[in-house]
Order: C-alpha cells, then sequence, then structure tokens
C-alpha cells in the first residue's frame, strides 16, 4: 500500500488575476497546496487570502515558506526569479516563456539539474486530453504525411492612454500567445526548422509591444506559421494539413476538448471529445508534482521545445530578421 507523501507548499508568483484559478485546481491535486502568493500589484485580485494564504511582496520571503513556486510574472524577470529559487533548493513551475533568452533557458536547465530540482514551463494545452489524444493519432498517421501547420491565437483588447502608459508592464503579444501557438508546431514537426521570418505591429515607439506577430516557419519536407496578437482579432482554431486528410480544431483551440479528422470522402471523417478538466491546469500540476516526488521530469515539453521558444522570443526582442508593418 502506497503511503501518502508530504505535501508540497506551493508559492504562486506574479499576476493576482490569475491566482485563484490555479489555487482552486490545485485542491483537485493530491500532494500539493497552495500556502502563499507574492505580487507586487497594489490592489491584488486574490480571493485565496480569505483561505488565510500567506501574502506578500517580496520574493525573497516567500522562498523562506514554500518548497515550490509557479511564476506567473513577467517574463524580463524570470530569469532572476527562476535563478533565486533554484540556488535555494526551490522547485519552478514557471508561466513559458522560461526566458527571453536561449543561453538563459539553458544555463538554468543546467542550474536545476545541479541543484536537484525541477525546473517546468508551463504551458496549459500541452496537459489537456485533447491534445495528448491528437499527437497519438498524427504520430500514428492518421492524416498521412504532415505537410502543414497553422496556429492562431489572438485576443481583443483597446488600448486607451492608460493602456499605453501601461504597456511596459503588460505581457506583449510574442510573449502572451507565442508559446501556445508555437507547441503544436514543434512538438509536430520538431524544433529543427529551416528558416524562419517574424512580422509584427507595434503599439509603442520601442517597438517592444506588438500588437500582432505573425511567424512563417520553412521546415525539410513541410512549413509551418502561427498568428498571435492582442490588439487583433481573427478566428482562433488549429489547423493540421496531411497527405490523407487534415484536423480541424475550432477556436479557442487551446482550450481543446473536441476535434475532427476530415477526409476527402466526408463520409470518413472523424469527430473526438475528450473532457477539459481546468483548462489543463490540474494535469499540469500533477506532473509538477509527480516530477517533484519521483526525482525526474515527467513535463511533456521537452527541453529542447522550451530551448527553441526562448529562440524566438530572443530574436524578437533583438529584432533579428523581424519585419515591421
Amino acid at each position: 500500500m502506497r503511503t501518502e507523501s508530504r505535501r508540497i507548499k506551493l508559492g504562486l508568483v506574479g499576476e493576482s488575476v490569475y491566482f485563484e484559478k490555479v489555487a482552486r485546481e490545485s485542491n483537485f491535486v493530491n500532494g500539493i497546496e497552495v500556502v502563499a502568493v507574492c505580487t507586487n500589484e497594489e490592489k491584488p485580485k486574490v480571493d485565496v487570502l480569505e483561505h488565510k494564504v500567506f501574502y506578500t511582496n517580496y520574493y525573497e520571503e516567500i522562498l523562506e515558506r514554500v518548497d515550490a513556486v509557479y511564476l506567473i510574472s513577467q517574463p524580463s524577470s524570470h530569469y532572476t526569479q527562476i535563478q533565486k529559487a533554484l540556488l535555494k533548493h526551490k522547485h519552478v513551475l514557471c508561466e513559458s516563456p522560461i526566458t527571453l533568452s536561449k543561453e538563459q533557458t539553458s544555463t538554468l536547465f543546467d542550474l536545476a539539474v545541479q541543484n536537484n530540482c525541477v525546473l517546468m514551463e508551463g504551458i496549459k494545452t500541452a496537459y489537456s486530453t485533447a491534445y495528448l489524444r491528437l499527437l497519438l493519432l498524427l504520430k500514428g498517421g492518421i492524416i498521412g504525411n504532415i505537410i502543414s501547420v497553422d496556429s492562431t491565437c489572438t485576443s481583443l483588447k483597446k488600448l486607451n492612454k492608460e493602456n499605453e502608459e501601461r504597456l511596459e508592464k503588460t505581457w506583449n503579444s510574442i510573449c502572451a500567445w507565442g508559446p501556445t501557438a508555437m507547441l503544436p508546431i514543434f512538438q509536430i514537426l520538431g524544433s529543427n526548422y529551416k528558416e524562419k521570418q517574424i512580422i509584427s505591429n507595434f503599439a509603442d515607439a520601442q517597438k517592444s509591444f506588438d500588437l500582432f506577430t505573425k511567424i512563417d516557419f520553412i521546415y525539410e519536407n513541410a512549413v509551418a506559421s502561427i498568428k498571435v496578437g492582442k490588439g487583433v482579432k481573427s478566428e482562433g482554431n488549429l489547423i493540421i494539413t496531411g497527405t490523407k486528410g487534415y484536423v480541424y480544431i475550432p477556436a479557442p483551440w487551446w482550450k481543446m476538448d473536441y476535434f475532427e479528422v476530415r477526409y476527402e470522402d466526408q463520409n470518413e471523417n472523424k469527430r473526438y471529445f475528450y473532457p477539459l478538466e481546468g483548462e489543463g491546469i490540474r494535469h499540469e500540476l500533477v506532473e509538477f508534482t509527480r516530477s517533484i516526488e519521483e526525482n525526474r521530469i515527467n513535463t511533456h515539453i521537452s527541453k529542447d521545445i522550451s530551448l527553441a521558444i526562448s529562440k524566438i522570443l530572443e530574436d524578437f526582442e533583438n529584432k533579428n530578421n523581424v519585419i515591421e508593418i
């Protein structure tokens, strides 16, 4: 009979609007408990405080009270925050991207190994049942050889004067949506693309906040593209094109609970339905907990994909091969 292990004390760090959702889903996961939150917001949206969860503005203080942290903070802060946590032997689940630099992300993975800690990239979609089933079907050749993957993630947010003044504190389109949009491309086609091109429309003079970004990838035998935006609106679907048929996942595809496999003969079309529990957060926390308890990585996102995501964002930040429209 398996004895119940010690509960992992988890701290939430960053944007408080997401804290309640994570805390709620953690109640369905054995072995982990949210015990503290940390945010610099003046008026944090944290209902979990009603449950007597420790609250602080100081990151170092929360590290003294927890076994692990879930970072939902600004991507520019991730490297320092993850480094501090790992050096104190705290496990880290970090909302993607891990950092805005391939070298920094690689350094942090090495540091995690050195300190016997788990460093896991958080993209909720990667842990949804429907998405995992889709990957298995594609690997089994259900639509033949895959020729193209097209991924769209957008959300329309009005930018008034007050918003413009706060753009520096807001996740831009490529950080907010890019990792999710790139996930199926890298997991289906791999991260060793031959060429890429980034096309963006910016909202600020510093060209750091993109209202819209499109990235085209060219592989040896396939192509792919993502469209992401926080200032534009398009149907957020995912289309995977193959030599025998194609897969269509309707908007919002990143909350996948249903997808269709379509063929030339419509009578052969198949529909797949799977429950989506907690938007993938619940299963993400389960894998994080297992990784800590078993002292091995159970993440569905490989290190190579994490590095590839960081490299794209690094090129965006450095305006390497970025075309402005």
